[in-house]
């Protein structure tokens, strides 16, 4: 069989990540790592600082849940969960055996994806919106999109957090228990985001600062918990964080500036 000229070029392996092989990079555990560390530093320097003695009243939802779970185990030390987040990323790392070189284009890339998929669904909160006014449910869009925004602080955290409890920790969970049961593959992964998509929804009505519920935002939230899972499987946990984080930041400007 004959090898390929290129793959063996000195010239080529010196060259940045990119083509088929940025798909590739983008997605490995260290990369994420990398993108990510800013959102994280940014998020709990922020609590911080403006948080004082009631930091736990601007935390977001997910980040709050986990670290009450923590307490409920005797941890309380505040870095222990952005530590746990670093740490899975580091041993999920090792364990596949990536390599530890990450290149500047790879990490611009992922935040170009980011971006492009943030806009893309907030594309599809305006086509939902549009369609319950069309249907006559009464929900006009910019009350939707209101509904989903955060305190300021919130936003990288509702982006990382989030995306820790419901795709990298429930998402695969949930799709081992069923390939445990003996359910093919397919329908393992179909079902895991379908199942995990739904529950992302139904949390933001959970606990004392729940969302007043709305046929509307729930139906957004799923859309929006899907998009997240299926992002998260084809092209990575880092890039489904900056959507996540790009599209909060994003969505929060545009209603900061229109009204």
């Amino acid at each position: 069989m004959a090898s390929n000229p290129a793959a063996k070029s000195p010239a080529s392996a010196s060259k940045p990540a990119h083509g088929p092989e940025y798909w590739v990079r983008a997605r490995e555990p260290l990369a994420c790592l990398i993108f990510l560390a800013p959102l994280l530093v940014v998020y709990e320097v922020g609590i911080l600082m403006f948080g004082g003695p009631d930091a736990g009243g601007i935390r977001n939802g997910a980040d709050y849940w986990m670290r009450e779970w923590l307490m409920q185990f005797g941890f309380e030390d505040m870095w222990l969960l952005p530590g746990l987040v670093v740490g899975i990323l580091l041993i999920w790392h090792v364990a596949g055996k990536y390599s530890w070189r990450v290149s500047a284009d790879t990490l611009v890339g992922m935040f170009a994806e980011s971006l492009l998929f943030a806009f893309l669904l907030v594309v599809v909160g305006q086509f939902q919106g549009l369609a319950f006014e069309r249907l006559g449910a009464g929900v006009p869009l910019s009350t939707g999109l209101r509904a989903l925004t955060a305190p300021v602080i919130t936003y990288t955290g509702a982006g990382l957090y989030e995306e820790v409890l419901f795709r990298l920790c429930l998402l695969p969970v949930c799709y081992l228990i069923l390939r445990t049961a003996r359910v093919s593959p397919r329908t393992s992964a179909v079902v895991a985001i379908l199942a995990t998509s739904l529950l992302f929804s139904a949390a933001h009505y959970v606990g004392n600062e729940a969302y007043e519920f709305t046929l509307f935002s729930f139906t957004f939230r799923a859309l929006a918990g899907l998009f997240f899972a299926v992002l998260f499987v084809v092209r990575g946990f880092g890039i489904t964080v900056g959507c996540h984080a790009a599209y909060d930041v994003l969505v929060g400007v545009l209603l900061t500036t229109s009204g």
